[in-house]
């Protein structure tokens, strides 16, 4: 949605402040609202998303519950800083035509 945006839980990011979590309220809000800086008629239902995205956001990272990705095996993956490898690149779309 908004490449800006980014990733905010653990393992991509070890440690997320509150303006971490701001701005990428802020460019949520930006992003569907079609502004980037809100009229002054709007400027306070713009924060008040912010907010409320910010705060959303917020409980969602606390409420998480990230667990270790189990190798070949069956089992879990040893070490907590163990990282999924990417997503293989898919294959470009066939022009179409006609």
């Amino acid at each position: 949605m908004c490449r800006s945006i980014k990733t905010l839980r653990e393992p991509f990011t070890e440690h997320v402040t509150t303006e971490d979590v701001q701005a990428a309220a802020l460019q949520y809000v930006r992003k569907i609202s079609g502004f980037r800086a809100p009229a002054a008629h709007n400027a306070e239902v713009f924060q008040a998303a912010v907010d409320a995205v910010s705060q959303a956001t917020a409980d969602l990272l606390d409420r998480l519950e990230v667990r270790p990705a189990p190798n070949r095996s069956g089992s879990a993956t040893a070490g907590a800083g163990s990282v999924r490898s990417p997503r293989p690149a898919r294959s470009p779309r066939p022009a179409r035509t006609g």
